[in-house]
């Protein structure tokens, strides 16, 4: 099927997906988040406005394209409002959004109790969550006892469920000293969002394989990145649910057959923000002016991101793992200026070169990383328009990251503009 496209990233999160779905979104009909909840962020800059997403898929932009929320996300209905609110003032709408029905919620409690879970793990052992609440209410589906999107806005069932789980919560919370929900509360609070967001919900699965079926044009956009794949990230430092293109079907109502290219995105560096091991960390002046140049902040969280030189062992298992099928740089414009340029291409392991990434956390800790060097470029790039237009020394470290990864080059960025975006390879 070549009429569909997956958005992924290949590291830690925040390589640039949002600005690239963004940009292939103009030839999509649909637009599918698929995991993850307001955990993520994506920064979309458009015609001089800046826009912060953390749950609403990027073609959201797009006057004529249908945005899904797909069975396998946990939804916030309260930071959906708040979203949507921000998208409204803004002048746009006239947008299309559909809600699956089978998506989780998340709420006050599962907040609270993300927090004390963090809380009560000593600091090397902290994974660096949001506090979103998101583990909490992907270990309530997994309890089967989660409230889903169609428990929610029925207000006779939401209000069932949600004094059943919290005579659990709040036992729990009260053995911590923590407070207490009240049930009549929290349903008076959001009894008017289920209300308001009921409108956008539906089976959005056979919703997306009527879409397919018809031969439309659908781009799936994943949050995160491969690297936090909670079955094979750096676990224990992952999010609750898989990135990668392989949960897709599971995350959406399809058939694994209508999964067409895969298009995995790296920053032309890597970031990192949160705990976990990080191979290719490094800081110093240059990687100070890669993190002001770059602007790498959090969009969810604000945190300063971690900063390393990209990492092609990374590269490489997340071309496994997700079935890459070309390879999107971003942010190359902002390694001009640099003199030398360092890319990983293996990992030394107890004095024994390895190229995978090691299941246990405490193996992958004493990796250490094992670099090529090459001459970097002073010229600006932000204007080039093509490939034969960038700098010699740019063109060949944009070819030996493919080269070294596996994965043919389809899209770089010189620029957080659409403009700046450049296409190599036909996508949709």
């Amino acid at each position: 099927m070549n009429n569909s496209a997956v958005v992924v990233g290949t590291q830690w999160g925040d390589e640039g997906k949002g600005k690239i779905t963004d940009y292939l979104a103009s030839k999509a009909d649909i637009v599918v988040r698929f995991q993850g909840g307001n955990n993520a962020g994506h920064t979309i800059k458009f015609e001089g406005k800046k826009f912060a997403l953390h749950l609403i898929p990027s073609g959201i932009f797009r006057k004529d394209t249908v945005n899904i929320l797909g069975n396998g996300m946990v939804i916030n209905p309260k930071a959906l409002m708040e979203e949507l609110k921000m998208i409204e003032d803004s002048g746009l709408i006239d947008y299309k959004l559909f809600i699956s029905d089978r998506a989780h919620v998340t709420l006050p409690y599962h907040i609270q109790m993300d927090k004390l879970i963090e809380d009560l793990k000593s600091d090397e052992k902290k994974v660096g969550t949001t506090n979103k609440g998101i583990g909490p209410t992907y270990t309530d589906k997994s309890m089967r006892i989660g409230i889903r999107m169609i428990d929610f806005i029925d207000l006779e069932v939401f209000k069932e469920k949600l004094a059943d789980n919290l005579s659990f919560y709040n036992k729990l919370f009260t053995a911590f000293d923590k407070p207490s929900f009240d049930v009549d509360a929290i349903f008076n609070e959001y009894k008017e969002i289920a209300m308001k967001v009921s409108k956008f919900v539906v089976d959005t699965g056979v919703k997306l394989n009527k879409y397919l079926e018809n031969n439309d044009k659908v781009l799936f956009e994943g949050a995160q990145g491969a690297m936090l794949c909670l079955d094979h990230g750096t676990y224990p430092f992952v999010t609750s649910s898989s990135p990668t293109a392989a949960s897709i079907p599971l995350n959406t109502g399809i058939s694994p057959s209508y999964i067409g290219e895969v298009v995995g995105v790296t920053k032309a560096y890597s970031t990192r923000v949160g705990s976990g091991f990080f191979p290719t960390e490094f800081e110093d002046e240059t990687a100070k002016t890669i993190r002001n140049v770059g602007n790498e902040y959090g969009t969810t969280t604000g945190r300063p991101r971690r900063i390393g030189w990209i990492d092609t062992v990374v590269l490489r298992h997340t071309k496994r793992i997700s079935g890459l099928t070309s390879l999107s740089v971003m942010l190359l414009d902002v390694l001009s200026g640099i003199k030398t340029l360092k890319i990983c291409v293996a990992y030394k392991l107890d004095g024994e070169v390895i190229d995978y990434i090691p299941a246990s956390i405490k193996d992958f800790s004493r990796c250490e990383p094992v670099y090529i060097e090459l001459e970097g470029w002073e010229e600006d790039i932000t204007n080039v328009s093509s490939f034969s237009e960038l700098p010699a020394n740019a063109q060949n470290y944009l070819e030996k990251v493919s080269e070294l990864s596996g994965v043919d080059l389809s899209i770089f960025s010189v620029g957080p503009d659409r403009t700046q975006t450049i296409e190599l390879k036909t996508i949709l």
